[in-house]
């Protein structure tokens, strides 16, 4: 953790909805006059798409059914650590970007599902700001999740993950349902190994419920709305949180534990807005401080 050159850390899992936490940042980092360094988390995939669809299908001849993007040997725990502790230290470190789809891809003459060249990070920057799988990651080898001053976790109850990600993989990119399914079961052993525990280091989690049926993800036509699903908002030390000021701004919003907020799904943005507003000002506040500006 740093006063000076602070990170914050959005970690889920694939199609969790840490995009719409993503956007509601950039709204507040530009409402805040914050220079941010964005860091994507598939940028530190160890292969890119072409390479990984090889090395999957070496992995399935030989009998290993568990190859996925969520473990040690198909990511760079160690250089995302790295970053942090580089940015951390001296608000400086490396990146690339991973060019998802043609639209990402064009400005830089590359083929979709490839790594831009690394490169070094803007400099003077405010805080350093990553979304992706493993920003908590902590195993016997690397401790990423000692870096961030803000760590957030975002995850959905499980079978809402898998429509999001049934949906999102058949409708956008294109895959059958057994593809994606196939998928799914493949990614098991890593997520419980890998995803799951990384929530037990967030300061913040939020979880997405669903408030229709979701028994059968595998049939489900489309995914349940925001309107149609609550959020529990869990903080891992609630000091200084002002719950009563949250449930007078936020309509329908209750308390389920001491520590614990549920709000309607369509308010979701704006609790992230009430919650980490302050956050973002505090931070701001130690990193001027520790400059020597106020």
């Amino acid at each position: 953790m740093s006063q000076r050159h602070p990170i914050i850390a959005i970690t889920g899992s694939s199609g969790a909805g840490t995009t719409s936490v993503t956007r509601t940042f950039e709204n507040i980092f530009r409402r805040e006059n914050v220079r941010a360094a964005t860091v994507e988390g598939d940028s530190f995939h160890r292969f890119d798409r072409k390479e990984m669809r090889t090395r999957l299908s070496e992995a399935e001849r030989t009998g290993n059914k568990h190859f996925s993007h969520f473990g040690p040997e198909n990511n760079l725990f160690t250089e995302l650590e790295a970053l942090f502790r580089s940015y951390g230290e001296t608000g400086q470190g490396r990146r690339r970007k991973y060019l998802h789809d043609p639209v990402e891809a064009a400005p830089y003459d590359q083929e979709p599902g490839t790594f831009t060249p690394w490169e070094d990070l803007p400099p003077e920057t405010d805080l350093l700001f990553y979304e992706g799988l493993h920003g908590a990651l902590v195993t016997p080898e690397v401790n990423v999740a000692q870096h961030p001053d803000l760590l957030i976790g975002v995850v959905p109850v499980i079978n809402l993950e898998w429509i999001q990600k049934l949906w999102r993989d058949k409708n956008v990119r294109g895959y059958s349902a057994e593809a994606v399914t196939d998928t799914i079961l493949r990614r098991m052993p890593d997520y419980v190994h890998y995803i799951c525990p990384q929530f037990e280091h967030t300061h913040v989690n939020f979880q997405r419920v669903p408030m229709v049926d979701t028994s059968n993800p595998f049939i489900a036509r489309d995914i349940p709305s925001a309107g149609e699903s609550l959020v529990v908002i869990r903080f891992a030390n609630p000091k200084g949180i002002d719950f009563p000021y949250l449930l007078s701004m936020i309509s329908e919003s209750f308390m389920s534990r001491a520590n614990t907020i549920v709000v309607p799904g369509g308010k979701m943005e704006l609790a992230m807005q009430l919650i980490f507003t302050p956050f973002i000002w505090r931070m701001m506040e130690r990193r001027k401080r520790a400059f020597g500006v106020l």
